[in-house]
């Protein structure tokens, strides 16, 4: 299974899930913004990084990454990344963290004590083996526990968390995410499985006929063409403004807005 992936599309789409693990669940996933950036001086590249919006530059950083399995430099390579990603971004953070998440603490070194003096500020690690000792997991939590339940538990336990899904999401379009991101685990988790035969052993086929979801469906495909057609037309931009027209009118040429196209053009005009 690949749990960088996985893990990268799960923060990326749900990315309260990950505040959820390192026990902030209060924190607001609107001042973050989730990427994979590149250190180029010795392509490296971390698995994650939660950085605040330019607006809430007082909060902390995350670096985030991924382990399940024993690596004797891991430490040495987490560190490196980070303190090149310090030199070649200079972010105005005053605070950071190094979020670990292991899938059980066995595939865990020992720490290297030329490290300790980072140990207690900044480094924080999980593990997801131990999230099912948590009360009251949230559903969140309980996706972050299917990528590593047992192939055995892990039927019973996608088909617990569809059901929650239905009963706590409200908002079909979200909904209609989640069922399909709790589906595309059991893939990952099945690969020996067509897809048609993992909807029939979640009963995912039934569901996908009830009227709400393919409401939500219909709604999805409308967002997405309206996305398209508005990427279309702020391409031609720079082909308008060679050609002399005005703000306003690619505007009304476009059908746009004067603030979405200042944005576009990066208020150069």
């Amino acid at each position: 299974m690949k749990t960088d992936a996985i893990f990268y599309e799960i923060f990326q789409e749900f990315p309260h899930i990950f505040f959820e693990i390192i026990g902030k669940p209060d924190t607001d996933p609107d001042t973050y913004q989730f990427t994979s950036p590149e250190i180029k001086q010795k392509s490296f590249r971390l698995d994650g990084l939660f950085s605040p919006l330019e607006a809430f530059h007082n909060q902390p950083l995350y670096f985030v990454e991924i382990q399940f399995y024993k690596d004797d430099e891991f430490y040495d390579r987490l560190f490196t990344s980070i303190f090149l990603y310090f030199t070649q971004y200079q972010p105005p953070n005053p605070n950071w963290f190094a979020i670990v998440i292991y899938d059980k603490r066995s595939n865990e070194r020992n720490y290297p004590l030329r490290y300790r003096s980072l140990l207690e500020p900044h480094l924080r690690r999980f593990y997801l083996e131990e999230l099912e000792d948590l009360p009251n997991n949230s559903l969140g939590l309980g996706i972050i526990r299917l990528v590593v339940e047992s192939n055995i538990k892990a039927e019973e336990l996608a088909k617990t968390l569809l059901n929650q899904c239905r009963e706590e999401l409200t908002d079909t379009f979200i909904q209609k995410k989640v069922i399909e991101f709790i589906e595309t685990i059991v893939v990952y988790k099945f690969p020996n499985l067509s897809r048609e035969e993992i909807e029939a052993m979640l009963n995912l086929n039934l569901l996908k006929e009830t009227r709400v979801y393919q409401e939500a469906k219909e709604e999805g495909e409308q967002e997405g063409e309206q996305k398209g057609e508005l990427k279309a037309k702020l391409n031609i931009l720079p082909k308008l403004v060679q050609r002399g027209f005005s703000i306003q009118e690619i505007a009304e040429l476009l059908e746009l807005d004067t603030e979405i196209i200042r944005k576009a053009l990066g208020d150069n005009l």
